[in-house]
């Protein structure tokens, strides 16, 4: 049997559902004649259907194809969220969301997603063509959303999870980057001064004839040393660099060494435990009040957490729970967790408000991590000033000692 070679294409379309609405939008197919079947399935009596034009040698005036990041997908379930709580037909709700996007890459998910949806497929299935971009955490909850007709309210609270769990990461990143950011700049510029500056300053001393200072001679053999091998320490610091980003990415067990080390890290590591914590409670919340059962929900938690520690941790809870274990019981007996998160869960187990009482522990966790990394900042730019002042001023008083000497020999 021959095999069907035919590629899909993007055809634009214009249409009227059965209120008599004018619709329209793009729909990929095989041909004319499936995108007016497609069309029909939906309750869309096509009028005008054309292949979308393409732009001469790929290249065109609208936006440009790049990597889907965490901020498009927020963005997606967001917007998702809005228009099926407005009554928006789930199908045209990915037309609006899609037109609104403005990255292309995410145009084409979004509307591969839509065209599985309009074909049959359920949204949870449909997102699980995608695993690279939906995990399983977001697909399980739209399927429970979906099982239990409460789609709009799932969607709302993983646009809520989303949004918070970005903005966690980019307190992380605000964290991190600002000193890396410093001793780099300063690394550059030390580098500058060893190699292009103080050699000008050599030449100078050399007419003098005189013995230099000590701390001039340092300098000036180290600005030798960095002149001759600068390219090998780059280089070396460069395989560093990526061997360590590489074996984290290939390594589990140096990942999670890795991240047991950071949390014991000064300062850094105060905010990657809050953080972890944080996480730890807003993903809980978020499973346990789409109706997930606790163990499987503290699975999925185990799996969003971030951290090796507490990961391992949330897998003894849940194998503890999963015995009759009370939860907080467990969570003290790991010796990781403050006492507020499980004095707050041990209040919500009695109550039955778990949710609620995990999602104000998120939200209170969530914010120490705002006022840590504030702190930090505040506390580190003395420090970096002072670094900078010390290591490059350093250089620049060892050059000039020389004139200072001479001078006052005058």
């Amino acid at each position: 049997m021959a095999k069907n070679n035919t590629k899909s294409a993007v055809y634009t379309w214009e249409g009227t559902n059965r209120r008599g609405q004018t619709l329209k939008g793009e729909l990929a197919g095989q041909n004319l004649a499936a995108i007016k079947a497609a069309l029909r399935k939906q309750g869309i009596t096509p009028k005008k259907v054309k292949r979308a034009a393409q732009p001469l040698f790929g290249i065109g005036g609208g936006p440009k194809k790049k990597k889907i990041t965490t901020q498009d997908l927020s963005f997606f379930t967001r917007q998702m969220a809005t228009m099926v709580k407005a009554g928006v037909p789930l199908v045209q709700s990915f037309d609006i969301v899609a037109d609104g996007a403005d990255n292309l890459s995410l145009k084409e998910v979004i509307y591969k997603i839509r065209d599985s949806v309009a074909s049959g497929n359920e949204f949870a299935t449909s997102l699980r063509q995608f695993p690279q971009y939906f995990d399983d955490l977001t697909c399980n909850l739209v399927e429970a959303g979906e099982q239990a007709g409460t789609l709009e309210t799932m969607l709302d609270r993983i646009a809520i999870y989303k949004e918070k769990t970005e903005e966690l990461r980019a307190r992380i990143k605000k964290a991190m980057m600002y000193p890396i950011i410093t001793l780099v700049v300063a690394f550059v510029v030390t580098l500058i001064l060893l190699i292009k500056v103080i050699p000008s300053f050599q030449s100078i001393f050399a007419d003098f004839g005189a013995e230099l200072p000590a701390p001039t001679q340092m300098v000036i053999a180290i600005s030798e040393v960095t002149q001759q091998y600068y390219l090998y320490i780059l280089a070396a610091i460069a395989i560093a660099v990526v061997g360590f980003v590489q074996a984290i990415n290939r390594s589990p067990e140096f990942r999670d060494k890795v991240q047991a080390f950071s949390l014991k890290l000064p300062v850094f590591g105060n905010i990657i435990e809050k953080a972890a914590i944080a996480r730890y409670a807003r993903v809980l919340s978020t499973t346990f009040a789409a109706g997930v059962p606790l163990v499987d929900a503290l699975d999925a938690v185990a799996r969003a957490v971030g951290n090796s520690v507490y990961r391992d941790a949330v897998f003894q809870i849940r194998d503890d729970v999963a015995t009759g274990q009370q939860m907080h019981m467990s969570m003290r007996a790991t010796k990781i967790f403050p006492n507020m998160v499980i004095q707050m869960t041990s209040i919500g187990e009695e109550s039955g408000a778990l949710d609620t009482m995990l999602d104000k522990a998120a939200t209170h966790y969530e914010s120490e991590v705002d006022n840590a990394v504030d702190a930090m900042t505040a506390m580190i730019e003395p420090g970096i000033m002072v670094f900078l002042g010390v290591v490059i001023g350093g250089l620049i008083i060892a050059m000039y000692l020389p004139i200072f000497e001479m001078g006052s020999a005058l």
